[in-house]
């Protein structure tokens, strides 16, 4: 499937906004891409395995918040990652 990564993680997929994941739910396709790109859940997943509050994940489009939502082969998931500073 079809996995959209935000521009701050970029540096984990060599540049690439668009990555294939695979797996039967939000979890597997994070772990896949894990495997794929070392370093990228922990970004986006913190050590209680909870979204950390400044990752948002879509899937087609709707809001997805638990890691344990079923995904299609032909689904598609949008990482969104919010920016902070000062």
């Amino acid at each position: 499937m079809k996995v959209f990564v935000p521009s701050p993680l970029h540096r984990y997929t060599a540049g690439r906004s668009e990555v294939a994941g695979q797996g039967k739910s939000i979890s597997a396709v994070l772990f896949d891409l894990d495997r794929q790109y070392p370093g990228i859940r922990f970004r986006m997943i913190d050590e209680q395995d909870a979204i950390r509050p400044h990752i948002k994940l879509f899937v087609n489009g709707e809001r997805c918040e638990t890691l344990d939502r079923a995904l299609a082969p032909s689904d598609e998931v949008h990482i969104i990652a919010a920016l902070s500073g000062g």
